[in-house]
């Protein structure tokens, strides 16, 4: 299947005589695609590159806009680019929720195949605390996703989500209706530039988490996720022999309490302390010497302990096998992937999504991620860059000018100062 058929990797009706250099990286990018899709038994279930006629195949949700807290999406490439052309859609305004989905043409099973996603985004607003993950929903979700949002059933969930120190990508897969989040600790990339996420998921029931096509996690669903409950179990009917020992080390019975050993006080009286001349006892009560730490002291005797010859370890429940326990070896099977969307709350608008792919060949995915954002990177780095450079200098320049206006202020309190003295010195002499 051709993949720049339906949504075409950008515009190229555009393209004239005078071509301008990002205009040939695009055609560059339809022609090298193009034939990477002619690859036996590769396809491609959906390809959003948003070009301007996207709001043809995207669905602003209806969720939470009874509340006034739904947000918007406008087209956009951002402050900084690669490409001018190369838009997406950006989350705005501040402190909304997001959603919205877009249908694939056919249902995507993945039997015996992999399941590929990718996209990128760009947190070109500096995100904080809010959510920049996708999510793929099954066609059996299909009444709900006019109003698509946080309570609507998915498939997999996969991104970046930051709030403060908290920082990670999201793997979650529905299974048998639980959402299960990964055990591991995947962490995002936090800057302001463009960074392309693709999760990869094997027949074989294996992964992998790669960020900016390179692999930052990998592994077993099995190992990974609780997709099933443990093989073995503790055995519920085991109890632990009353003869079983678990001290490691036990008092030693030859170290015995020395005699008189707690006979001797912590405290005793000052031996070279002499009752003052002054001192009356009939008046100031008997006389006692003040007390001092006793060197004979030694403390709370303690026995002296030595490795018990009848330790046999901590006693563990001999293991059976789980009769809940049922192997799954398709764990990785969705056979009804239909509609891919965002639903997101963002403290911090300004979020640009794009460059979405689902597709059964990883190949094809990282030769898209190269073309769509790896050969692009340079430009947009740079212009941020400048971009940065520029909102220094009006910043300095913006903090002289209010320094010069808090000198001219104090040059006036000053002057102000003088006539109020002057003004004093003549209200005395009226006086």
């Amino acid at each position: 299947t051709d993949p720049t058929a339906s949504h075409g990797i950008r515009r190229q009706s555009h393209v004239r005589s005078s071509v301008r250099p990002f205009e040939m990286a695009r055609i560059a990018v339809a022609l090298a695609l193009a034939c990477v899709a002619t690859t036996a038994h590769a396809k491609v279930y959906y390809q959003e590159t948003f070009d301007d006629k996207w709001t043809e195949r995207w669905t602003k949700s209806t969720w939470k806009q009874d509340e006034g807290t739904a947000g918007d999406w406008i087209h956009t490439a951002g402050t900084w680019y690669g490409d001018p052309d190369n838009k997406g859609i950006q989350t705005t305004p501040d402190s909304r929720f997001f959603a919205i989905s877009s249908e694939l043409k056919e249902k995507f099973d993945n039997k015996d195949k992999d399941l590929v996603l990718q996209f990128t985004v760009k947190h070109e607003q500096g995100l904080k605390c809010g959510g920049g993950y996708i999510k793929v929903l099954p066609e059996s979700s299909k009444d709900q996703m006019e109003s698509f949002g946080g309570d609507t059933p998915y498939s997999i969930m996969f991104g970046p989500d930051l709030c403060g120190s908290t920082k990670r990508v999201h793997v979650i897969f529905n299974y048998k209706g639980k959402n299960l989040l990964t055990k591991k600790s995947i962490q995002p990339k936090d800057d302001k530039l463009t960074h392309v996420y693709t999760l990869v998921v094997k027949p074989s029931n294996e992964y992998q988490v790669l960020i900016d096509n390179e692999v930052v996690e990998e592994g077993s669903l099995y190992d990974d996720w609780d997709f099933l409950p443990p093989k073995m179990i503790d055995d519920p009917e085991a109890s632990k022999p009353e003869d079983w020992d678990e001290r490691s080390t036990i008092p030693d019975p030859e170290d015995k309490k020395p005699e008189g050993w707690d006979d001797i006080p912590e405290y005793i009286s000052d031996p070279d302390a002499t009752k003052p001349e002054e001192w009356d006892d009939e008046e100031d009560g008997q006389w006692e010497p003040p007390k001092r730490k006793n060197p004979e002291y030694k403390g709370e005797w303690v026995q002296k302990t030595i490795d018990n010859p009848d330790y046999k370890g901590i006693w563990k429940a001999p293991q059976i096998p789980n009769p809940e326990y049922e192997h799954d070896d398709m764990l990785y099977h969705y056979p009804d992937t239909k509609f891919v969307g965002f639903e997101l709350w963002q403290v911090e608008a300004g979020s640009i999504f794009d460059n979405i792919l689902i597709t059964d060949d990883a190949g094809y995915a990282k030769t898209f991620a190269k073309q769509t954002w790896e050969d692009l990177k340079e430009a947009e780095e740079a212009m941020m860059k400048e971009a940065t450079k520029a909102d220094d200098a009006s910043t300095e320049e913006d903090d002289e000018e209010e320094d010069e206006e808090d000198d001219e202020d104090y040059d006036y309190d000053e002057e102000d100062e003088e006539d109020g003295e002057d003004g004093a010195d003549h209200m005395k002499d009226e006086l």
